[in-house]
C-alpha cells in the first residue's frame, strides 16, 4: 500500500526555486514530526529538514539552512519543502517520511539543478 507520495521535482537552473509536496493516501500526518530527506547517487539518504507535528519547530541541515523552508498543512495531510537559491549540489532524489523514517518510503521526486 502506497503510504507516501512526493511530487514537485524537476529541472531548474542554479538560483532557481522549487516547491516539493508530500502527501499520503493512507496516513494522517498530524501525529508525526515529518522530515524531508535526499539521496545522492550511490549515497545513503540524508536528512534535510524536520518539522514537528504542530509545526512549531523546524530544523535544517547546515547545507540548506537559509535556503530551504519546510512547512505542513495538517488539514490536508501535506508537507512541503520550499527550495530557493538552488545549487547544483542540491541535485538529488528527495523523499519525505516521519522524523524516524518509520513509514514505507515513497518513490521520491527528482531534483536536478543545472544550467
Amino acid at each position: 500500500q502506497v503510504q507516501l507520495v512526493e511530487s514537485g521535482g524537476g529541472l531548474v537552473q542554479p538560483g532557481g526555486s522549487l516547491r516539493l509536496v508530500c502527501a499520503s493516501p493512507a496516513i494522517t500526518f498530524s501525529g508525526f514530526a515529518m522530515s524531508w530527506y535526499r539521496q545522492f547517487p550511490g549515497k545513503e539518504r540524508e536528512l534535510v529538514a524536520t518539522i514537528t507535528n504542530a509545526g512549531g519547530v523546524r530544523t535544517y541541515a547546515d547545507s540548506v539552512k537559509g535556503r530551504f523552508t519546510i512547512s505542513r498543512d495538517n488539514g490536508k495531510d501535506t508537507v512541503y519543502l520550499q527550495m530557493d537559491n538552488l545549487k547544483p549540489e542540491d541535485t538529488a532524489v528527495y523523499y519525505c517520511n516521519t522524523n524516524h523514517a518509520g513509514l514505507q518510503w515513497g518513490r521520491g521526486t527528482s531534483v536536478t539543478v543545472s544550467s
